[in-house]
């Protein structure tokens, strides 16, 4: 990942606290990656106030702090930190859509849900009973994000699960391509950031397809629907290429498995004949939507077509990717590993993951330093630089 050097960055301030990295165990292959960035960049970093007893621990061999959540029969559990965390600048990271994971309960075998490790974050936050220096939550996919807004008498367990967070201590929320940014208006005065891995996609795309031409006669960005509309705009106009839109006819009469049935997926945009298309959105849940999309796009001549999104969840399973792929519906399918993928989607043929862990490591590098992460969060220069270097 071309990201600028961590030693050309301007990060010779001294830290916030001594850092700290809680994985929890849902995110641990992941942050296993961020720490190994971070001691790498520690040890190579001429830092200006290495002698100074304020950086006696700067460059260590991890930054993991050892931290469990173990349970008793009765399912019910309790949060344990093994070091010391007084005075550190702690970053917990939980992928809340782990399913892998599992526990017992009353002997019986439970997998672990979205719910529960939101509690067993809530637990780590609470064992470090109030003793680190500043708390970070790197919380890829936001808990409870797709429940954002009311449109009936329900509950809003977003905000309410922010809210939650900052009144335990939570100084900063870092999420990546939340559903609606709009949620952090539930905690205006801490820090929320939503971070787009746009970057991640464009290098992803042309290592699918190292002859890709990203030109508006050769190449499109589609949106599957009105709300991944900013996304998709984004990435056309850093692409310099046209850009439409799929607007999702749901039947708002009827419910089916929680949802409004969409009726007909009409599209707004320009004429996609033989173009490359690239399919952006935030998550892959069933992947219906994404499927039909690209049904649609075939149906008007599109040529090579690149699934994107940053969250694959694929609560369906697979095999409906392998048949579209199959009858040649998709070129290939982009999504990055914030959340877990299993061993299946990983060998797929038609599958390039897109890894984030260098990407989170400079945040946390930098944040630790107080630093700004502007530049890292508008990603533009990086992808121009990309982009002509790929040209040349």
């Amino acid at each position: 990942m071309e990201f600028p050097s961590a030693n050309k960055r301007n990060l010779e301030t001294i830290p916030v606290g001594e850092l700290g990295i809680i994985p929890l165990s849902s995110c641990e292959t992941l942050g296993k990656k961020i720490d190994a960035h971070i001691v790498q960049w520690r040890q190579e970093r001429e830092h200006e106030h290495l002698g100074s007893p304020l950086l006696e621990s700067y460059a260590k061999p991890s930054y993991l702090v050892k931290a469990s959540v173990p349970r008793f029969g009765s399912g019910e559990a309790k949060g344990i930190i093994h070091d010391s965390v007084r005075g550190d600048d702690l970053y917990i990271l939980v992928d809340v859509c782990n399913y892998s994971l599992t526990y017992s309960l009353c002997g019986h075998t439970n997998r672990m849900s979205p719910d529960d490790h939101f509690q067993d974050l809530k637990r780590i936050i609470a064992a470090v009973g109030g003793k680190a220096r500043r708390l970070n939550v790197i919380m890829p996919f936001l808990y409870e994000s797709r429940q954002h807004k009311r449109t009936g008498r329900e509950s809003l367990d977003c905000a309410l699960a922010l809210q939650e967070l900052v009144k335990m201590g939570v100084d900063n929320i870092i999420t990546f391509d939340a559903h609606d940014p709009r949620v952090q208006n539930a905690i205006p005065l801490h820090g929320f950031e939503t971070v787009q891995p746009v970057y991640q996609f464009i290098k992803g795309l042309y290592r699918a397809a190292p002859d890709l031409k990203a030109d508006p006669e050769h190449l499109m960005i589609i949106s599957p629907d009105e709300g991944a509309a900013s996304r998709a705009i984004y990435m056309a106009n850093v692409l310099g290429v046209d850009m439409g839109m799929f607007y999702k006819r749901r039947d708002y009469a009827h419910v089916v498995n929680g949802r409004n049935p969409i009726v007909a997926h009409e599209f707004l945009g320009a004429d996609v004949a033989g173009k490359d298309v690239v399919i952006l959105d935030d998550m892959i849940s069933s992947g219906d939507s994404m499927l039909d999309v690209s049904k649609e796009l075939k149906k008007r001549n599109a040529a090579r077509i690149f699934i994107c999104s940053t969250f694959g969840l694929f609560t369906n399973g697979l095999e409906k990717f392998d048949r579209a792929h199959e009858q040649g519906l998709f070129h290939s399918m982009l999504t990055t590993n914030l959340v877990y993928q299993t061993p299946e989607l990983l060998e797929k043929p038609y599958y390039v993951g897109c890894d984030m862990s260098k990407y989170i490591a400079l945040i946390i590098d930098t944040l630790n330093h107080d630093g700004s992460i502007s530049d890292l969060l508008n990603p533009t220069d990086r992808i121009n630089n990309f982009l002509q270097k790929h040209r040349n």
